[in-house]
């Protein structure tokens, strides 16, 4: 990718001491050459959502040295064509020299204070950085901007050895010692965080099957975000992707997974209960269902324009839609999880834990704070369960359809309604979630663009 222009406010920088202060404030050609080259890695980084938008301008709002040669950085950045800026929190570090283990997380060079070339890194990387953060995050008090907290009698143990997980995610995971997780949220929106709020309030429920947060920190200027959550690390979890599929691809399959998909139904249910119990509940307005499927159907209608093989189902898919509309009132709306699927849930000592709340990290805060129909998760991880069927040399669909109706089932015996029951709206959010997928895969992944389509095709054949 390459950026037109590129800005960096001093007068939007605190004061930063030592070898921050030598990255951020002098000489005036350093800061430049610091916004040019987070600009070209940026892009590059999955967590990064705005790959294909040209970034017009980087600048950063907020600065704090964690630790000599390490700082915390918040950036906002502007794209071609986009009205509003996003930002996004970085771990830094600056050296002379770096040792060999990081040599692949530099990111480039600028000029140091005395004229010697300072490497920049990803400090995410560097243990000595994070274990540092998660030792002031136990100490609790205010750096710079930020604060760190933690509650009362929980604790954070010192000296755990941290390991950042190799996984595909939109945020950055470091585990410490086997026992505690640090989410470092990469895109940051002003508010609190929902992945720190419901486990909170999920665990003063009594809701055991979620993993409460132990510790925070959050930013005070130049706006309040949460920015981190640190949680119990569950090391011998396996999560449910890696479970479904594997037993989608294993000749015995069906049989292995029934009762985990059974259970995974309940637990989602009681999760839903959960919610509803803990947050308020609100009644579907009477045009709720009109207002959605009108949503849908105009995502189907830019979702058609941007991949040609999705327009041979868009008289069928709007006739789901309009199906869904007719069908009057959704059920209540409340707080849900809001991003459900198979890598959302971990296995262990017999149990299933639902993690990571945060919602899809590119919709705005308020909408993933929201109160919304539990349907959607429950379609969402009917979808997941397509995906595992579907991933590998021998599709099974056999076996997504038996674990899609065995979840339900469990759903059915602890939740306040049977996904059984209400097939036309079910059908409705697995649709719009398969149109979303259409989208995404077509402009990532195009190998499993086939995942989504097969299933488009297959609910418009239910009709």
């Amino acid at each position: 990718m390459t950026t037109s222009t590129t800005s960096l406010s001093a007068a939007s920088l605190p004061t930063p001491s030592s070898s921050a202060m030598s990255l951020l404030t002098e000489p005036a050609d350093t800061r430049g050459r610091l916004a040019a080259l987070l600009a070209r890695w940026l892009p590059d980084q999955r967590w990064f959502a705005g790959r294909d938008n040209k970034i017009t301008s980087l600048s950063v709002v907020a600065a704090t040295e964690v630790t000599p040669g390490c700082f915390h950085l918040l950036v906002r950045v502007e794209h071609r064509g986009e009205p509003d800026c996003v930002h996004y929190q970085l771990l830094l570090g600056a050296s002379t020299d770096v040792p060999p283990r990081l040599r692949g997380h530099v990111i480039g060079e600028v000029e140091g204070p005395t004229g010697r070339g300072l490497l920049v890194y990803d400090a995410v990387h560097d243990q000595r950085a994070t274990v540092l953060l998660l030792d002031r995050i136990r100490r609790g008090g205010t750096m710079g901007n930020l604060r760190f907290e933690s509650f009362p009698r929980t604790g954070v143990p010192s000296n755990l050895a941290p390991r950042v997980l190799d996984v595909e995610q939109s945020n950055t995971s470091i585990v410490y010692g086997d026992r505690l997780i640090l989410k470092l949220f990469r895109r940051v929106q002003p508010g609190i965080n929902p992945d720190l709020e419901v486990p909170t309030v999920l665990a003063r429920h009594g809701y055991a099957q979620g993993l409460a947060p132990t510790a925070w920190f959050h930013s005070f200027a130049p706006f309040f975000a949460t920015l981190g959550v640190v949680q119990p690390y569950l090391a011998d979890a396996t999560d449910g992707w890696t479970l479904a599929r594997d037993s989608a691809q294993s000749p015995l399959g069906r049989a292995e997974f029934i009762e985990e998909a059974r259970g995974l139904g309940r637990a989602t249910a009681a999760l839903h209960v959960a919610l509803s119990e803990s947050f308020p509940v609100t009644a579907a307005p009477a045009d709720h269902t009109v207002r959605l499927a009108d949503a849908m159907t105009n995502r189907l209608r830019h979702a058609a324009s941007l991949v040609p093989a999705l327009r041979a189902y868009v008289p069928a898919l709007n006739a789901v839609f309009a199906e869904f509309a007719q069908a009057g009132t959704d059920l209540p709306l409340q707080r849900v999880h809001g991003d459900l699927h198979l890598g959302q849930v971990l296995r262990a000592g017999g149990d299933w834990h639902i993690v990571d709340f945060e919602g899809e990290p590119a919709k705005p805060l308020t909408e993933r704070r929201g109160d919304h129909s539990p349907v959607g998760d429950v379609a969402g991880m009917l979808r997941s369960f397509d995906y595992a069927a579907h991933i590998g040399d021998s599709p099974r669909p056999e076996w997504a359809e038996h674990t899609r109706a065995t979840f339900c089932g469990g759903y059915a015996e602890v939740g306040r309604f049977d996904p059984r029951g209400i097939a036309v709206v079910l059908r409705a959010h697995e649709a719009d979630r398969a149109v979303y997928e259409v989208v995404y895969e077509a402009g990532h992944r195009p190998d499993w663009l086939t995942v989504p389509m097969a299933a488009v095709a297959r609910l418009c054949r239910t009709l």
